[in-house]
């Protein structure tokens, strides 16, 4: 039977569906396995089953050269070198699709709550701040007519757009490929970034990190951003330059920011950027439901079942590379 090391307990039957078929080794803490933990069980395996913190490189793979396929719980896999698996023929997947819809709520969640100051409101509440009805008190704003930027428009940036146009916002994008029939169904228009920037009252990035898009949000970016304007981040946090950000928020050059995902995680609770009124946050939970996460256990581990059965699986990042 084969053997593989799973990073994370996951809910459902996906692993005893797996240990079916394979000997199954499960990583028992909350907290990711350390690198040489990490190191030691794929040393032992033929596939893993890994979290976006579980870094994998060349020197890892030349480490534990049994390892012949990753899959991996999540749709991004910047933190697998997927050139270096390509050369040494190890076959990596992901889990596309069935995390969309509940990332495009968590950051129209997120977007809604900086609009109408929901944590600002929730707190006055609770520190008996709210007197008597007043016409100034907790004053937000409306999402219809506002426009809308994402950066990014795939599956999770379509689905983002697909909301905000019931909420009657103005839709534009910016992506490395134009999306025509995205643009004739959602009448969302392109924009090249540096105008997208100026336009829009809300951005959201969705696009996936690499080392053209790693802090594609910097100083510049942040100057071109109207000074009342929020930017929204359910992605990947070095996307953007964390310490411009911050400054851009504390010096009032920018409206505010919500964010699912930061450059370090988790990042520490006494961060600067986290005592900041104008910023809302969550940790990491894009994809946080019980449905969403069965859903990408199931298919994380049909990646494993099906390479072991010797068919291609479903969601492969490099099975052209590595299979043909």
């Amino acid at each position: 039977m084969p053997r593989v090391f799973v990073t994370r307990q996951l809910i459902g039957d996906a692993i005893p569906r797996l240990q079916e078929v394979a000997e199954v080794e499960v990583w028992p803490d909350k907290d990711p396995p350390p690198p040489e933990a990490l190191l030691d069980a794929a040393k032992r395996c033929d596939g893993l089953l890994t979290m976006i913190s579980d870094h994998i490189d060349g020197a890892f793979l030349d480490s534990a050269p049994s390892v012949r396929v990753i899959s991996q719980l999540a749709v991004g896999y910047d933190n697998i070198d997927v050139a270096a698996a390509s050369e040494r023929r190890v076959l990596v997947c992901n889990t596309p699709g069935v995390l969309t819809d509940a990332t495009a709520d968590l950051a129209f969640a997120l977007m809604l709550a900086q609009a109408r100051r929901l944590p600002e409101a929730d707190k006055a509440l609770r520190q008996g701040e709210w007197g008597l009805w007043s016409p100034t008190f907790m004053l937000g704003h409306d999402l219809r007519d506002k426009t809308l930027g994402i950066i990014g428009l795939g599956a999770i940036g379509t689905a983002i757009a697909e909301r905000a146009k019931g909420f009657r916002m103005n839709l534009r994008y910016w992506s490395r490929s134009r999306k025509p029939a995205v643009e004739s169904e959602l009448g969302i228009e392109h924009r090249e970034l540096a105008h997208l920037l100026r336009e829009a009252d809300y951005v959201h990035l969705t696009i996936a990190l690499s080392d053209e898009t790693r802090g594609l949000i910097g100083a510049e970016q942040l100057a071109m951003m109207k000074p009342d304007a929020v930017l929204v981040n359910t992605a990947r946090g070095p996307l953007v330059d964390q310490k411009a950000l911050y400054e851009a928020l504390k010096a009032g050059r920018l409206g505010g920011a919500a964010l699912d995902v930061f450059e370090s995680e988790p990042i520490p609770p006494e961060h600067p950027l986290l005592k900041l009124p104008n910023v809302i946050v969550s940790p990491h939970v894009g994809s946080a439901t019980v449905e969403t996460r069965r859903r990408m256990a199931d298919l994380a581990v049909d990646n494993l079942l099906e390479f072991f059965e010797g068919r291609r699986p479903a969601s492969t990042v490099n099975g052209d590379d590595v299979l043909t």
